[in-house]
Protein backbone atom coordinates (compact mmCIF):
# COMPACT_ATOMS: atom_id res chain seq x y z
CA UNK A 1 0.00 0.00 0.00
CA UNK A 2 2.77 2.35 0.74
CA UNK A 3 4.32 2.06 -2.62
CA UNK A 4 1.02 4.31 -3.51
CA UNK A 5 0.41 6.05 -0.08
CA UNK A 6 3.30 7.71 1.63
CA UNK A 7 4.21 6.34 4.46
CA UNK A 8 3.78 10.63 6.66
CA UNK A 9 0.41 10.48 5.01
CA UNK A 10 -1.75 10.21 8.26
CA UNK A 11 0.85 12.47 9.84
CA UNK A 12 -1.68 15.18 10.04
CA UNK A 13 -5.08 13.15 11.07
CA UNK A 14 -2.61 12.19 14.38
CA UNK A 15 -1.15 15.20 15.45
CA UNK A 16 -1.95 17.84 17.68
CA UNK A 17 -3.01 19.84 15.54
CA UNK A 18 -5.36 16.69 13.74
CA UNK A 19 -8.64 19.11 14.20
CA UNK A 20 -7.29 21.76 12.46
CA UNK A 21 -6.03 20.07 9.40
CA UNK A 22 -8.86 17.97 9.28
CA UNK A 23 -11.40 21.07 9.17
CA UNK A 24 -9.17 22.54 6.52
CA UNK A 25 -8.95 19.17 4.39
CA UNK A 26 -12.90 19.16 4.48
CA UNK A 27 -13.05 22.90 3.57
CA UNK A 28 -11.06 22.50 0.51
CA UNK A 29 -12.59 18.95 -0.65
CA UNK A 30 -15.69 20.95 -0.40
CA UNK A 31 -14.46 23.55 -2.76
CA UNK A 32 -12.95 21.27 -5.21
CA UNK A 33 -16.08 18.66 -5.49
CA UNK A 34 -18.13 21.14 -6.89
CA UNK A 35 -15.83 21.74 -10.40
CA UNK A 36 -14.69 19.78 -13.17
CA UNK A 37 -12.14 18.74 -11.70
CA UNK A 38 -10.30 18.32 -8.16
CA UNK A 39 -8.12 21.47 -9.44
CA UNK A 40 -8.65 24.96 -7.97
CA UNK A 41 -6.39 28.19 -7.92
CA UNK A 42 -3.60 27.64 -5.26
CA UNK A 43 -5.34 31.26 -4.33
CA UNK A 44 -8.85 30.36 -4.22
CA UNK A 45 -8.02 27.62 -1.56
CA UNK A 46 -5.63 29.98 0.31
CA UNK A 47 -8.36 32.80 0.39
CA UNK A 48 -11.17 30.15 2.03
CA UNK A 49 -8.57 28.82 4.36
CA UNK A 50 -7.57 32.18 5.45
CA UNK A 51 -11.27 33.05 6.31
CA UNK A 52 -11.28 29.80 8.49
CA UNK A 53 -8.68 31.64 10.69
CA UNK A 54 -10.75 34.81 10.97
CA UNK A 55 -13.41 32.95 12.65
CA UNK A 56 -13.82 33.28 16.00
CA UNK A 57 -14.95 29.41 16.10
CA UNK A 58 -11.57 28.17 14.30
CA UNK A 59 -10.09 25.43 15.91
CA UNK A 60 -6.85 26.69 17.62
CA UNK A 61 -3.24 25.61 16.59
CA UNK A 62 -1.13 23.91 18.86
CA UNK A 63 2.21 23.95 17.02
CA UNK A 64 4.29 27.37 17.84
CA UNK A 65 5.46 27.28 14.19
CA UNK A 66 1.88 28.10 13.29
CA UNK A 67 0.66 30.29 16.15
CA UNK A 68 3.57 33.44 15.12
CA UNK A 69 1.59 33.54 12.14
CA UNK A 70 -0.97 36.10 10.41
CA UNK A 71 -4.35 33.73 9.17
CA UNK A 72 -2.60 34.26 5.16
CA UNK A 73 0.67 33.00 6.68
CA UNK A 74 -1.48 29.99 8.58
CA UNK A 75 -2.98 29.29 4.87
CA UNK A 76 -0.47 28.89 2.94
CA UNK A 77 1.59 26.41 5.29
CA UNK A 78 -1.20 24.06 5.72
CA UNK A 79 -1.64 24.23 2.36
CA UNK A 80 2.74 23.90 2.38
CA UNK A 81 2.29 20.75 4.96
CA UNK A 82 -0.86 18.91 2.70
CA UNK A 83 1.51 19.24 -0.26
CA UNK A 84 4.81 17.69 2.25
CA UNK A 85 2.64 14.88 2.98
CA UNK A 86 0.51 13.82 -0.43
CA UNK A 87 -2.46 14.85 0.20
CA UNK A 88 -2.55 17.76 -2.52
CA UNK A 89 -0.41 18.27 -5.17
CA UNK A 90 0.10 21.97 -7.24
CA UNK A 91 0.91 22.57 -10.76
CA UNK A 92 1.56 25.19 -12.14
CA UNK A 93 -0.55 25.77 -16.19
CA UNK A 94 0.83 27.57 -18.91
CA UNK A 95 -0.50 31.14 -17.92
CA UNK A 96 2.10 30.36 -14.76
CA UNK A 97 -0.76 29.86 -12.25
CA UNK A 98 -0.53 27.42 -9.80
CA UNK A 99 -3.54 24.76 -9.36
CA UNK A 100 -3.99 22.50 -6.84
CA UNK A 101 -5.32 18.86 -6.86
CA UNK A 102 -6.15 16.39 -4.58
CA UNK A 103 -4.16 12.84 -5.02
CA UNK A 104 -6.39 10.13 -5.99
CA UNK A 105 -5.90 7.99 -3.40
CA UNK A 106 -6.54 11.14 -0.85
CA UNK A 107 -10.19 11.60 -2.46
CA UNK A 108 -10.60 7.78 -1.74
CA UNK A 109 -9.41 8.54 1.93
CA UNK A 110 -11.51 11.41 2.76
CA UNK A 111 -14.78 10.65 1.35
CA UNK A 112 -14.84 7.46 3.70
CA UNK A 113 -13.96 10.09 6.09
CA UNK A 114 -16.85 11.78 5.75
CA UNK A 115 -18.86 9.05 5.79
CA UNK A 116 -17.75 8.33 8.75
CA UNK A 117 -17.98 11.52 10.20
CA UNK A 118 -22.14 12.20 8.90
CA UNK A 119 -22.55 8.57 10.35
CA UNK A 120 -23.51 7.38 7.11
CA UNK A 121 -25.55 3.77 6.88
CA UNK A 122 -24.97 1.63 3.87
CA UNK A 123 -28.24 1.80 1.59
CA UNK A 124 -29.00 -2.76 1.69
CA UNK A 125 -32.09 -1.99 -0.63
CA UNK A 126 -30.07 -0.13 -3.17
CA UNK A 127 -26.93 -3.18 -3.49
CA UNK A 128 -30.43 -5.25 -3.67
CA UNK A 129 -32.03 -3.93 -6.53
CA UNK A 130 -28.91 -3.19 -8.28
CA UNK A 131 -28.06 -7.10 -8.10
CA UNK A 132 -31.74 -8.18 -8.97
CA UNK A 133 -31.74 -5.70 -12.09
CA UNK A 134 -28.56 -7.01 -13.54
CA UNK A 135 -29.30 -10.47 -12.71
CA UNK A 136 -32.66 -10.57 -14.56
CA UNK A 137 -31.85 -8.23 -17.39
CA UNK A 138 -30.72 -8.43 -20.63
CA UNK A 139 -26.77 -9.02 -19.83
CA UNK A 140 -25.55 -7.61 -23.42
CA UNK A 141 -22.22 -7.21 -21.73
CA UNK A 142 -22.15 -10.70 -19.62
CA UNK A 143 -18.83 -10.23 -18.20
CA UNK A 144 -19.15 -6.26 -17.34
CA UNK A 145 -22.60 -7.44 -15.60
CA UNK A 146 -21.39 -10.48 -13.64
CA UNK A 147 -18.59 -8.69 -12.38
CA UNK A 148 -20.73 -5.77 -11.42
CA UNK A 149 -23.43 -8.09 -9.87
CA UNK A 150 -20.13 -9.58 -7.62
CA UNK A 151 -18.88 -6.37 -6.66
CA UNK A 152 -22.29 -5.33 -5.15
CA UNK A 153 -22.89 -8.93 -3.59
CA UNK A 154 -18.96 -8.20 -1.91
CA UNK A 155 -20.53 -4.93 -0.67
CA UNK A 156 -23.61 -6.37 0.64
CA UNK A 157 -22.28 -8.93 2.77
CA UNK A 158 -19.41 -6.90 4.02
CA UNK A 159 -22.21 -4.09 5.09
CA UNK A 160 -24.18 -7.24 6.81
CA UNK A 161 -20.90 -8.13 8.63
CA UNK A 162 -20.40 -4.59 10.18
CA UNK A 163 -24.09 -4.27 10.99
CA UNK A 164 -23.36 -7.13 13.55
CA UNK A 165 -19.91 -5.91 14.64
CA UNK A 166 -21.70 -3.06 15.25
CA UNK A 167 -24.52 -4.93 17.58
CA UNK A 168 -21.90 -6.28 19.35
CA UNK A 169 -20.21 -2.76 19.75
CA UNK A 170 -23.10 -1.50 21.23
CA UNK A 171 -23.59 -4.25 23.92
CA UNK A 172 -20.12 -3.93 24.80
CA UNK A 173 -20.73 -0.49 25.94
CA UNK A 174 -23.93 -0.95 27.40
CA UNK A 175 -21.73 -1.82 30.80
CA UNK A 176 -20.03 1.64 30.80
CA UNK A 177 -23.47 3.00 31.53
CA UNK A 178 -24.57 3.20 35.31
CA UNK A 179 -28.02 4.90 35.58
CA UNK A 180 -31.14 4.36 33.77
CA UNK A 181 -30.97 7.44 32.24
CA UNK A 182 -27.77 7.05 30.54
CA UNK A 183 -28.97 3.13 29.49
CA UNK A 184 -32.33 4.05 27.87
CA UNK A 185 -30.28 7.33 26.22
CA UNK A 186 -27.87 4.67 24.63
CA UNK A 187 -31.22 2.44 24.04
CA UNK A 188 -33.79 4.43 22.28
CA UNK A 189 -31.15 7.80 20.72
CA UNK A 190 -28.76 6.04 19.98
CA UNK A 191 -29.07 1.99 19.03
CA UNK A 192 -32.40 2.50 17.97
CA UNK A 193 -31.98 5.41 15.54
CA UNK A 194 -28.53 4.54 14.24
CA UNK A 195 -29.05 1.11 13.95
CA UNK A 196 -32.65 -0.38 14.20
CA UNK A 197 -34.38 2.58 12.13
CA UNK A 198 -31.51 2.96 9.75
CA UNK A 199 -30.81 -0.47 8.41
CA UNK A 200 -32.13 -3.47 10.68
CA UNK A 201 -35.70 -2.22 10.11
CA UNK A 202 -35.21 -2.49 6.50
CA UNK A 203 -33.56 -5.84 6.47
CA UNK A 204 -36.67 -7.23 7.56
CA UNK A 205 -39.17 -5.27 5.62
CA UNK A 206 -38.23 -3.70 2.28
CA UNK A 207 -34.90 -4.97 1.81
CA UNK A 208 -35.82 -8.35 2.94
CA UNK A 209 -33.12 -10.62 0.79
CA UNK A 210 -35.64 -13.56 0.60
CA UNK A 211 -37.83 -11.38 -1.97
CA UNK A 212 -35.16 -11.68 -4.36
CA UNK A 213 -32.87 -14.32 -3.57
CA UNK A 214 -34.57 -17.11 -5.18
CA UNK A 215 -34.72 -15.65 -8.53
CA UNK A 216 -31.38 -14.53 -8.11
CA UNK A 217 -29.78 -17.59 -7.76
CA UNK A 218 -31.55 -19.33 -10.04
CA UNK A 219 -30.71 -16.86 -13.43
CA UNK A 220 -27.12 -17.93 -12.14
CA UNK A 221 -27.37 -21.23 -12.03
CA UNK A 222 -28.98 -21.21 -15.45
CA UNK A 223 -25.76 -18.75 -16.64
CA UNK A 224 -23.23 -20.98 -15.23
CA UNK A 225 -24.32 -24.04 -17.85
CA UNK A 226 -25.11 -21.35 -20.66
CA UNK A 227 -21.82 -22.05 -23.16
CA UNK A 228 -22.39 -18.89 -25.15
CA UNK A 229 -22.85 -17.00 -22.02
CA UNK A 230 -19.33 -18.16 -20.17
CA UNK A 231 -17.31 -17.95 -23.43
CA UNK A 232 -18.83 -14.39 -24.21
CA UNK A 233 -17.99 -13.42 -20.12
CA UNK A 234 -14.79 -15.61 -20.51
CA UNK A 235 -13.45 -12.88 -23.43
CA UNK A 236 -14.99 -9.61 -21.30
CA UNK A 237 -12.81 -10.77 -18.30
CA UNK A 238 -9.84 -11.79 -20.12
CA UNK A 239 -9.25 -8.62 -22.01
CA UNK A 240 -10.86 -6.43 -18.90
CA UNK A 241 -8.19 -8.40 -16.51
CA UNK A 242 -5.55 -8.62 -19.08
CA UNK A 243 -5.36 -12.85 -18.81
CA UNK A 244 -5.90 -15.88 -20.75
CA UNK A 245 -9.46 -16.54 -22.06
CA UNK A 246 -8.81 -19.95 -19.89
CA UNK A 247 -7.52 -17.51 -17.70
CA UNK A 248 -10.84 -15.61 -17.43
CA UNK A 249 -13.68 -18.60 -17.68
CA UNK A 250 -11.74 -19.84 -14.26
CA UNK A 251 -12.69 -15.97 -12.94
CA UNK A 252 -16.39 -16.20 -14.75
CA UNK A 253 -16.46 -19.70 -12.32
CA UNK A 254 -15.38 -18.23 -9.57
CA UNK A 255 -17.53 -15.25 -9.76
CA UNK A 256 -20.90 -17.02 -10.09
CA UNK A 257 -20.20 -19.39 -7.10
CA UNK A 258 -19.16 -16.77 -4.85
CA UNK A 259 -22.25 -14.95 -5.73
CA UNK A 260 -24.51 -18.20 -4.78
CA UNK A 261 -23.09 -18.95 -2.23
CA UNK A 262 -22.95 -15.35 -0.50
CA UNK A 263 -26.83 -16.01 -1.09
CA UNK A 264 -26.92 -19.05 -0.10
CA UNK A 265 -25.35 -18.62 3.08
CA UNK A 266 -26.68 -15.27 3.97
CA UNK A 267 -29.49 -16.35 6.43
CA UNK A 268 -27.10 -17.34 8.78
CA UNK A 269 -25.53 -13.54 9.27
CA UNK A 270 -29.52 -12.78 9.27
CA UNK A 271 -30.21 -14.52 11.66
CA UNK A 272 -26.80 -13.34 13.88
CA UNK A 273 -27.97 -9.87 13.66
CA UNK A 274 -30.85 -11.10 14.50
CA UNK A 275 -29.86 -12.73 18.03
CA UNK A 276 -27.60 -9.52 18.96
CA UNK A 277 -30.37 -7.40 18.31
CA UNK A 278 -32.67 -9.32 20.81
CA UNK A 279 -29.99 -9.83 23.37
CA UNK A 280 -28.77 -5.77 23.46
CA UNK A 281 -32.27 -4.82 23.56
CA UNK A 282 -32.83 -7.75 26.49
CA UNK A 283 -29.54 -6.84 28.13
CA UNK A 284 -30.51 -3.07 27.99
CA UNK A 285 -33.96 -3.52 30.21
CA UNK A 286 -32.65 -6.12 32.23
CA UNK A 287 -29.63 -3.40 33.34
CA UNK A 288 -32.28 -0.56 33.61
CA UNK A 289 -34.50 -2.94 36.06
CA UNK A 290 -31.77 -3.73 38.28
CA UNK A 291 -31.19 -0.37 38.54
CA UNK A 292 -34.72 0.19 39.19
CA UNK A 293 -35.27 -2.38 41.45
CA UNK A 294 -36.47 -1.32 44.98
CA UNK A 295 -35.26 -1.44 48.27
CA UNK A 296 -37.09 -3.67 50.85
CA UNK A 297 -37.00 -6.65 48.73
CA UNK A 298 -34.28 -9.17 48.71
CA UNK A 299 -33.16 -8.13 44.83
CA UNK A 300 -33.34 -4.59 46.18
CA UNK A 301 -31.12 -5.41 49.29
CA UNK A 302 -28.43 -7.33 46.60
CA UNK A 303 -28.26 -4.76 44.32
CA UNK A 304 -27.38 -1.99 47.22
CA UNK A 305 -24.85 -4.09 48.29
CA UNK A 306 -23.45 -4.69 44.72
CA UNK A 307 -23.74 -0.69 44.19
CA UNK A 308 -21.86 -0.11 47.54
CA UNK A 309 -18.74 -2.66 46.83
CA UNK A 310 -18.50 -1.11 43.37
CA UNK A 311 -18.70 2.60 45.25
CA UNK A 312 -16.07 1.44 46.99
CA UNK A 313 -13.82 -0.27 44.71
CA UNK A 314 -13.74 3.07 42.41
CA UNK A 315 -13.34 5.43 45.16
CA UNK A 316 -10.21 3.56 46.15
CA UNK A 317 -9.19 2.33 42.84
CA UNK A 318 -8.87 -1.23 43.74
CA UNK A 319 -8.90 -4.14 41.30
CA UNK A 320 -11.41 -6.64 41.49
CA UNK A 321 -9.06 -8.79 44.19
CA UNK A 322 -9.89 -5.70 46.49
CA UNK A 323 -13.17 -6.45 47.02
CA UNK A 324 -11.68 -9.01 50.25
CA UNK A 325 -10.46 -5.61 51.96
CA UNK A 326 -13.53 -3.97 52.43
CA UNK A 327 -14.04 -3.54 55.90
CA UNK A 328 -18.45 -3.44 55.79
CA UNK A 329 -18.32 -6.82 53.97
CA UNK A 330 -16.96 -8.47 57.11
CA UNK A 331 -20.50 -7.48 58.78
CA UNK A 332 -22.53 -8.90 55.73
CA UNK A 333 -21.98 -12.32 56.01
CA UNK A 334 -21.96 -14.31 59.73
CA UNK A 335 -21.48 -17.64 60.20
CA UNK A 336 -22.71 -19.51 63.46
CA UNK A 337 -23.23 -22.36 65.09
CA UNK A 338 -25.97 -24.48 65.15
CA UNK A 339 -27.16 -27.41 67.33
CA UNK A 340 -30.32 -29.04 65.31
CA UNK A 341 -29.52 -30.38 61.69
CA UNK A 342 -32.50 -31.16 59.22
CA UNK A 343 -32.01 -34.00 57.26
CA UNK A 344 -32.85 -31.26 54.25
CA UNK A 345 -29.66 -29.71 55.31
CA UNK A 346 -27.54 -32.67 54.64
CA UNK A 347 -25.94 -33.66 51.71
CA UNK A 348 -27.46 -37.44 49.98
CA UNK A 349 -25.09 -38.95 47.82
CA UNK A 350 -26.44 -40.33 44.61
CA UNK A 351 -26.32 -43.83 44.20
CA UNK A 352 -26.67 -46.28 41.31
CA UNK A 353 -29.64 -48.36 40.96
CA UNK A 354 -28.32 -51.49 39.06
CA UNK A 355 -24.72 -53.48 39.54
CA UNK A 356 -22.29 -53.65 36.50
CA UNK A 357 -20.98 -56.70 35.26
CA UNK A 358 -18.02 -56.58 32.96
CA UNK A 359 -18.34 -58.65 30.08
CA UNK A 360 -15.02 -60.91 29.36
CA UNK A 361 -13.19 -60.56 26.67
CA UNK A 362 -12.91 -63.43 23.75
CA UNK A 363 -8.82 -63.59 22.42
CA UNK A 364 -9.12 -64.11 18.64
CA UNK A 365 -6.43 -64.28 16.35
CA UNK A 366 -5.75 -61.85 13.34
CA UNK A 367 -6.94 -63.25 9.99
CA UNK A 368 -3.55 -63.44 8.28
CA UNK A 369 -4.98 -63.72 4.87
CA UNK A 370 -7.72 -61.28 5.40
CA UNK A 371 -5.35 -58.95 6.65
CA UNK A 372 -2.98 -58.95 3.09
CA UNK A 373 -6.14 -58.81 1.54
CA UNK A 374 -7.33 -55.76 3.02
CA UNK A 375 -3.46 -54.28 2.69
CA UNK A 376 -3.98 -55.54 -1.20
CA UNK A 377 -6.87 -53.38 -1.75
CA UNK A 378 -5.85 -50.77 0.61
CA UNK A 379 -3.00 -50.29 -2.16
CA UNK A 380 -4.56 -50.67 -5.22
CA UNK A 381 -6.72 -47.65 -3.93
CA UNK A 382 -3.74 -45.24 -3.09
CA UNK A 383 -2.16 -46.46 -6.56
CA UNK A 384 -5.56 -44.75 -8.41
CA UNK A 385 -5.27 -41.25 -6.15
CA UNK A 386 -4.92 -38.55 -8.87
CA UNK A 387 -2.02 -35.92 -7.92
CA UNK A 388 -0.64 -33.44 -10.32
CA UNK A 389 2.63 -35.52 -10.42
CA UNK A 390 1.35 -38.27 -11.62
CA UNK A 391 -0.66 -36.35 -14.46
CA UNK A 392 2.40 -34.86 -15.36
CA UNK A 393 4.24 -38.22 -15.13
CA UNK A 394 1.54 -39.24 -17.19
CA UNK A 395 1.40 -36.52 -20.22
CA UNK A 396 5.04 -37.06 -20.04
CA UNK A 397 5.02 -40.88 -20.93
CA UNK A 398 2.13 -40.15 -23.82
CA UNK A 399 4.02 -37.24 -25.63
CA UNK A 400 7.56 -39.32 -25.54
CA UNK A 401 9.35 -37.59 -27.95
CA UNK A 402 7.15 -35.21 -30.01
CA UNK A 403 6.26 -32.16 -28.52
CA UNK A 404 2.17 -32.00 -29.25
CA UNK A 405 -0.62 -34.56 -29.24
CA UNK A 406 -4.18 -34.08 -29.16
CA UNK A 407 -6.66 -35.83 -26.33
CA UNK A 408 -8.52 -37.84 -28.29
CA UNK A 409 -5.34 -39.82 -29.41
CA UNK A 410 -4.58 -40.71 -25.48
CA UNK A 411 -5.42 -44.40 -24.54
CA UNK A 412 -9.15 -44.70 -23.74
CA UNK A 413 -10.35 -48.20 -23.35
CA UNK A 414 -11.37 -47.70 -19.48
CA UNK A 415 -12.89 -45.65 -16.96
CA UNK A 416 -9.75 -45.11 -15.75
CA UNK A 417 -8.23 -44.01 -18.86
CA UNK A 418 -11.17 -41.39 -19.37
CA UNK A 419 -10.67 -40.20 -15.84
CA UNK A 420 -6.94 -39.55 -16.50
CA UNK A 421 -8.24 -37.25 -19.39
CA UNK A 422 -10.08 -35.25 -17.69
CA UNK A 423 -7.70 -34.46 -15.03
CA UNK A 424 -4.88 -33.48 -17.66
CA UNK A 425 -7.71 -31.34 -19.30
CA UNK A 426 -8.00 -29.76 -15.60
CA UNK A 427 -4.55 -29.29 -14.57
CA UNK A 428 -3.77 -28.23 -17.94
CA UNK A 429 -4.92 -24.41 -17.33
CA UNK A 430 -2.49 -24.12 -14.23
CA UNK A 431 0.81 -22.05 -15.02
CA UNK A 432 2.71 -24.17 -13.01
CA UNK A 433 2.39 -27.37 -15.00
CA UNK A 434 4.88 -28.61 -18.04
CA UNK A 435 2.34 -28.71 -20.68
CA UNK A 436 -0.55 -26.35 -21.93
CA UNK A 437 -3.97 -26.85 -23.75
CA UNK A 438 -6.05 -25.69 -26.67
CA UNK A 439 -9.82 -26.52 -26.59
CA UNK A 440 -10.53 -28.16 -30.30
CA UNK A 441 -14.26 -29.35 -31.69
CA UNK A 442 -16.04 -32.35 -30.12
CA UNK A 443 -15.22 -36.10 -30.68
CA UNK A 444 -16.68 -39.08 -29.60
CA UNK A 445 -13.84 -42.16 -28.97
CA UNK A 446 -14.73 -45.61 -27.72
CA UNK A 447 -18.13 -44.66 -26.62
CA UNK A 448 -17.02 -41.58 -24.95
CA UNK A 449 -18.07 -37.74 -25.76
CA UNK A 450 -15.64 -35.17 -24.87
CA UNK A 451 -14.39 -31.89 -26.02
CA UNK A 452 -11.03 -32.63 -28.10
CA UNK A 453 -7.92 -30.59 -26.96
CA UNK A 454 -4.43 -29.89 -28.07
CA UNK A 455 -1.56 -30.47 -25.48
CA UNK A 456 1.65 -28.73 -26.12
CA UNK A 457 4.43 -29.18 -24.20
CA UNK A 458 5.61 -25.94 -22.62
CA UNK A 459 9.45 -24.79 -24.00
CA UNK A 460 11.06 -24.84 -20.89
CA UNK A 461 9.23 -27.78 -19.61
CA UNK A 462 8.36 -28.54 -16.14
CA UNK A 463 9.05 -32.16 -14.78
CA UNK A 464 6.44 -33.92 -12.76
CA UNK A 465 8.56 -33.57 -9.73
CA UNK A 466 9.00 -29.68 -9.70
CA UNK A 467 4.93 -29.23 -10.73
CA UNK A 468 4.35 -31.27 -7.64
CA UNK A 469 6.18 -29.47 -5.25
CA UNK A 470 5.19 -26.07 -6.67
CA UNK A 471 1.55 -27.22 -6.04
CA UNK A 472 2.35 -28.03 -2.25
Amino acid sequence: MFHVIPGNFFVPLSSPNRIVYWECISRLFSIMEHQLSFGVEREVLADELEFYFNQENAAQLVEEEFQAYDSRSRANGILRRLEYYGWIEVETDKSYVQRVNFKEYAVKVIKTLLDIADGKQIEYQGYIYTIYSLVTGTMDKPGIVLMQIWENTDLLITGLKNLNSNIKHYIDELTKHSTVAEIMDALFNDYITNIVDKAYHRLLTSDNVSKFRPEIISRLEEKSHEEAFLEEAAREIASIREVSVEEGRELIYRYLHEIIEAFRGMDDILQEINQKNTQYQRAAIGRAKFLLAGNEDVRGQLKEILMGINEEINRENMDLGGIYRIDFLDDLVQIYQCSILEQSSLYLAVEGKREFTPASLDEKEPDEELRREKMRRMAEKIQKVVSVEKIQDYVDQQLGNVDEMNASQLPLANEDDFIKLIYTRLYGQRKNMGYTIETMEEREVNGYRFKDFRIRRRENGISGGNASKREG
